[in-house]
């Protein structure tokens, strides 16, 4: 393979699918990858259900799109105060379905609060008409709700993702029908249950259960205005494929491979700390997640010790307690493919600093694991690992560890890690070919800043009021007097 390589198809939006006949009503079983035991399993919809609940959607949609921001901010901050006091419940749902620490799991819901919270703050700013001086005629931009919006979502974050998108969907005047990734079940009821509990109309805002194939016959039903999707490229180049064929909008989060260079200059204790954090995300399942560290040849040794140091302390553990910093990951399957790549990377020459071996234990588990002398033609360098894996790669000078950094086909955040704060930002803003860039800080996202990539990370912004706007019709109106 070649530094351009693609990364190895990692679904994140539609992982263990139901084998159920296109007929039958789909079920879908939950399992806890921390024990690998089954739990809970739950009766989907057919496809003639999904698209009833879509038209009901639409209803529910025409009503909504008259109410003021006023009255949808109260039910948006409502939401947030059912999140908030059912913040431990939701936790341990997303611990059990795909094995989230329980820190992390309670972070997560806080997060989804704050993000209601900035949008019933904000929306109708974000939203305001924009008058434009023709020199005569009354003129301006308005931004009017376009529908009901299909969201096909992953398992990593799976409050968070939904609720990136659906808060300032549902403040633009728009409804919302929720396709979640199949071994969230749980999360994806829960989280319909926070709009109803928090007072919105009943259809405004629907889960459905329906397995993967069912998403194609939904983005073409007239009743589905677009399209958003976070997950992997071939998820993304199918859901893109759907909603152009009709003609219908989408929004496109998929992969990452986060660069962050470590410059000569940089504080190399402080950097280490900070591509650890970036690293270990989610138990490094993010698509921000920083994945390739790109270390200048003079700080590379020092730098090897410092993270390697760092990435020790997150030691694998029970992810209910809320000590533990590294939890399974989201099924053995995934696992297995993550020691695969690391196994041919060292067997292609990468050197292990730390981990890489699979514990002796049920569950899916993988420990921290850094891997240096990484090289083009490695699975390390040229695919995404979403897991707990680091790869350090030497760079001569700045310009070689720019180089790197940009030969990959995705494009989503990147970092950059330096003294010379000047000289930080001027790479982060001209050099690096990614929709993030951040300067001596981790890739986050954040409802105060647009968020997404470019390249085959995908296209157009979450958060902000770039993102509110993606799901408006931007409609010019001119009145001459």
């Amino acid at each position: 393979m070649n530094e351009h390589a693609r990364a190895p198809e990692r679904d994140q939006s539609q992982s263990r699918e139901p084998a159920n006949a296109p007929d039958e009503r789909p079920r879908f079983q939950t399992n806890d990858p921390a024990t690998g035991q089954s739990g809970r399993a739950y009766e989907g919809h057919t496809g003639d259900e999904a698209l009833a609940i879509a038209q009901r959607s639409r209803h529910a949609f025409e009503e909504w799109r008259r109410t003021s921001f006023s009255h949808r901010a109260g039910l948006m901050r409502e939401a947030a105060v059912v999140l908030r006091r059912r913040q431990a419940e939701f936790a341990e749902i997303m611990t059990a379905e795909m094995g989230k620490t329980r820190k992390e799991g309670l972070a997560e819901i806080e997060k989804c609060a704050f993000n209601c919270d900035h949008f019933a703050e904000n929306a109708e700013r974000y939203l305001a008409r924009e008058p434009v001086e023709l020199g005569g005629p009354k003129t301006f931009v308005t931004y009017n709700p376009i529908g009901v919006v299909l969201a096909v979502m992953p398992w990593n974050f799976p409050f968070w993702q939904v609720f990136r998108f659906a808060a300032p969907a549902l403040m633009a005047g728009n409804a919302a029908v929720l396709k979640h990734a199949s071994n969230v079940p749980g999360c994806a009821v829960a989280i319909e249950s926070v709009f109803r509990e928090a007072g919105f109309p009943e259809h405004l805002f629907r889960t459905l259960l329906i397995p993967s194939r069912d998403v194609r016959s939904l983005i073409e039903a007239p009743t589905i205005a677009a399209v958003t999707l976070t997950g992997s490229v071939a998820a993304g180049q199918q859901v893109a494929g759907a909603a152009g064929a009709v003609l219908k909008k989408s929004v496109l989060e998929l992969g990452g491979s986060d660069a962050y260079l470590v410059l000569d200059d940089a504080d190399i204790a402080k950097a280490a700390r900070v591509c650890a954090a970036a690293r270990m995300v989610n138990g490094g399942q993010s698509c921000i997640a920083g994945k390739r560290f790109i270390v200048q040849r003079s700080v590379r040794e020092a730098f090897e010790h410092a993270f390697v140091e760092v990435m020790a302390s997150y030691a694998m553990g029970d992810p209910r307690n809320e000590a533990t910093k590294l939890g399974p990951l989201q099924s053995v399957k995934a696992r297995d493919e993550i020691h695969d790549q690391v196994r041919k990377s060292i067997d292609k020459g990468a050197r292990l600093l730390l981990g890489g071996e699979v514990p002796d234990r049920s569950g899916a588990w993988y420990p921290a694991t850094v891997l240096t002398n990484v090289h083009p033609g490695m699975p390390a360098y040229d695919e995404e690992v979403f897991g707990p894996v680091a790869a350090i790669i030497e760079a001569a000078d700045e310009a070689e560890a720019i180089r790197i950094a940009n030969a990959s086909p995705f494009g989503l955040g990147s970092g950059v890690l330096t003294e010379n704060l000047e000289r930080g930002e001027r790479i982060a803003s001209e050099e690096l070919e990614a929709g993030m860039s951040f300067v001596n800080a981790n890739v986050r996202s954040d409802p105060r800043i647009p968020f997404g990539g470019v390249k085959e990370s995908g296209y157009g912004r979450e958060c902000s009021y770039f993102g509110i706007r993606e799901f408006t019709n931007i409609k010019t109106v001119l009145v001459e007097g």
